[in-house]
């Protein structure tokens, strides 16, 4: 955030909650939600479907009304507000451009709606399609451009408006694996240019990993940790989000102790594991087992082995490293102590959204 930002943060979300029905038929989709969203951030809601994620998005644009709790736009309470009175624009999956109209036309269409003075909206569409470096295909119809080109137009419409906040709901779930890696890489570097507070809805850990300043993981309809990418990742505070938020093998509090003395919950990731051929360091937790599957994956190799108290753990070791290992065979891997951290033993089931 740039020294001269406002201090009040962007977003404000205070006890929010949000259920569905009454009586033993309610369902709580949104319990008890404490949040607080910079300026500037590139924020993302990270869950499984069902965790209540998109709701939240959805009652911060004002799509939907909390039950409880209040939401707060730069110090503001909106909670009660309707969309066109807060400062905020959605992108959707779904982009629904207009077919018949060209693309510097698509990003003209809020400010036409608002009687912006042609000159202007001519200019301001202008910029916005500079913003996503779409200039040059103005003159375009939606159906002469990729599925790329037609998320960025989305985006373009949106930040044509000058919100305060963008919420993006999942917007880069249509494409294949290759474009959406490339559109995370522009979406980050729009957002960086543009300045403005961005929330980004997935359910993808890659995404939220690769784009975010921060990100908040939901389960159940409830937070389960707010952090960096590097604490979320690394530091994991509970057994759903280690497990969640890429591989984490997550040891029981009794094998915790059978192997590192401390009868809590663990996770260690399996890219900490290593093969051991010779007698570990008193620093490294090891164990031995059988091979039960083998999985090449380029530069790296990944294997599961099966261990004595009837779990599994899953390693991940280069490729060039696999001599003599082999399914159905002993092996024995290791671990530094201070790659294992403890975890709080949560629910991995996904709730209602």
């Amino acid at each position: 955030m740039t020294p001269d930002a406002p201090t009040t943060p962007a977003i404000q979300l205070v006890g929010l909650r949000k259920s569905f029905g009454a009586g033993e038929h309610e369902v709580v989709a949104v319990d008890s939600v404490d949040l607080t969203i910079d300026n500037g951030e590139f924020f993302s809601l990270l869950g499984p479907s069902g965790s209540g994620k998109t709701t939240v998005l959805r009652m911060i644009a004002g799509f939907e009304t909390p039950t409880a709790g209040a939401i707060l736009l730069e110090g503001q309470d909106v909670t009660r507000k309707p969309p066109y009175e807060r400062d905020v624009n959605t992108v959707f999956q779904d982009y629904a451009l207009f077919p018949h109209l060209t693309v510097h036309q698509n990003v003209e269409y809020g400010l036409k709606v608002k009687r912006v003075p042609k000159g202007e909206r001519r200019q301001r569409a202008g910029e916005a399609l500079e913003a996503v470096r779409l200039s040059a295909l103005g003159h375009r119809k939606p159906s002469q451009l990729s599925g790329g080109q037609r998320q960025r137009v989305a985006l373009a419409r949106a930040l044509v408006n000058r919100p305060k906040v963008l919420l993006l709901d999942e917007p880069l779930g249509a494409l294949d694996l290759k474009l959406r890696e490339e559109m995370q890489v522009e979406l980050k570097a729009i957002q960086r240019e543009v300045g403005i507070t961005f929330v980004f809805v997935t359910h993808d850990q890659g995404e939220a990993l690769s784009m975010s300043n921060r990100i908040a993981v939901f389960n159940h309809g409830r937070i389960e940790q707010v952090g960096t990418p590097h604490q979320i990742y690394d530091h994991p505070e509970t057994s759903f989000v280690a497990g969640f938020v890429g591989t984490s093998n997550v040891l029981s509090a009794e094998l915790s102790f059978q192997l590192m003395g401390v009868a809590k919950v663990h996770s260690v990731r399996p890219e900490r594991l290593r093969i051991v051929r010779e007698v570990a360091s008193d620093s490294e937790v090891t164990v031995s087992g059988l091979v039960t599957d083998l999985q090449y994956l380029g530069a790296d190799s990944r294997i599961r082995v099966a261990i004595p108290d009837g779990s599994h753990l899953l390693a991940n070791v280069p490729s060039d490293g696999l001599v003599g290992v082999a399914i159905g065979e002993p092996l024995r891997v290791a671990w530094s102590r201070y790659a294992a951290f403890v975890v709080a033993d949560t629910n991995t089931e996904g709730g209602e959204e």
